[in-house]
Formats: structure tokens, sequence, C-alpha cells
């Protein structure tokens, strides 16, 4: 059974967590409380080898154009994983769902919305879900798996996973008021800014429903269109069988 108050999380107004013995899921439960629980509810599962939390969204615009939340939450916990880790690291994004730390994969962030909303309705919910390694990898053989890292072992020993937990739902609310008043474009911009850079003079942008569109120099004609959805579904940096991120070098 969930609980609200065992393990207390340092949250902004607005949120208010539910929290999970080491076996739960917090996507899964998210995903499942979200009609009831409402906006703000945060999910955190207590895991030594996880950071594994889930947020539930109340978006007000079709779900084709909604799903452009995931950048919002992406580029929220890039955020503050920057602000606890030592001077001069990486955090990186591979498109459009992989966290990087200094080159090796941490993670990523996963998306759900209802399975009966239209493309062009309102959901009554999105659930963004995110998944970070912690534990040492000191019991795996790193030279199998030179593209994975894990926060204990990259210098966030000092740091407790809640810090993470309530630095990510600060930022998250700084983002959505930015897109709020300034437009998608700031958000889109700051998450092309951890994505490997592209050719010289190459533009880039995001579509309404979440598309990368890529203008190559000097061509005049349509860009070429990245798309979002399959990816996002597809989850590539995750393992389901192991319910963790992948122990592989990812591209």
């Amino acid at each position: 059974m969930p609980s609200t108050d065992a393990f207390p999380l340092d949250l902004p107004p607005g949120f208010t967590a539910l929290t999970l013995r080491e076996s739960g899921d917090a996507f899964a439960h998210a995903k499942a409380v979200a009609a009831e629980q409402g906006a703000g509810t945060l999910v955190w599962v207590r895991r030594y080898d996880l950071l594994e939390f889930a947020v539930v969204l109340e978006p007000d615009e079709p779900l084709a154009s909604a799903r452009r939340a995931h950048f919002a939450s992406m580029t929220a916990m890039a955020d503050s994983i920057a602000a606890h880790c030592p001077p001069e690291r990486q955090v990186e994004f591979r498109w459009p769902d992989r966290i990087l730390f200094d080159g090796g994969l941490l993670g990523g962030i996963r998306l759900g919305w209802p399975d009966h909303c239209a493309e062009d309705e309102v959901p009554e919910w999105l659930v963004t879900s995110i998944m970070l390694r912690t534990a040492d990898l000191a019991h795996v053989d790193t030279g199998l798996v030179p593209g994975a890292v894990a926060l204990m072992s990259e210098g966030f020993e000092m740091i407790e996973t809640e810090a993470l937990v309530g630095s990510y739902a600060r930022h998250l609310m700084t983002h959505f008021d930015r897109w709020k008043e300034r437009g998608f474009k700031p958000l889109a911009q700051d998450f092309f800014a951890r994505l490997p850079q592209g050719k010289a003079g190459e533009r880039r942008a995001i579509d309404t429903n979440g598309d990368m569109l890529v203008h190559l120099p000097l061509d005049k004609g349509a860009p070429e269109r990245i798309a979002f959805l399959p990816a996002l579904k597809a989850a590539s940096w995750y393992d389901a069988e192991n319910d963790a991120p992948k122990l592989q070098a990812m591209p």
C-alpha cells in the first residue's frame, strides 16, 4: 500500500507524495491512480539501486500536442542532476527520452496517457515517469557495459535521492510556467542544448506533435522529420525484463 508520510519529500506547493515499497512500480501506479488523485501526485518508489518516481499532470490541450510535456520533464530532470553533480560534468540527452551522464547511459523518461484518448481530445491526465540508476556498478564488469553509469559512482555519494526528486519538481514547475508565458520554443531550445550538435548551420525545432524538424543548411525544401511518438513508445533505454535502465552502450 502507498504511504503519504512515512518518507516525506521536500516538494513545492501543489505536489502530493505517495511512496511505494521497493517492489512497487511508480509508472504503473501513477497511471492507475491518476484520474482519482489528480495533478501533482508524485509516486516515489523507495529503492536503493534506482531513483524511480512518476508525476501526474493534467494538460489543457489535445493529446497530440500535450505530449510535449515530455520535454519539460526531460529538461527538469537534467537541471536537477546538473544542480547537484560535481563541477564540469555533462548531462546530455539522446532523442527523445534517454539521459546520459558524462557519456554513459544513466536512465530515461517514459510518458503515459489514457488508452482510449484520441489524438485530438484533451486527455484527463498524463504521467511522466523517471528512472535513473543510482547504485554502484561494482558488481558489474564495466568493461562489458562501458555505456552505463550510476549516480553513486559518479560523485553523488553525499546526495540523498530525495533532494533530486524535490529539485526536479521545482524545475518542472518553472518550465511549465515558462511554457505558458513564453510559448514552447524556449523549452525546445533547452532540450536541444543537451542533444549532440548537428551539422554546421543546421536548425532544429519541435513540431506541435513532438516530432523533431531538422532544417539543413541552404536547404529550402521541407525539413527532415524525426518521429517522436514511435520512439517514445519504444523506450529504447528501458530493460523491461529487469525493470531498470539497460546495462549496455547506446548511441
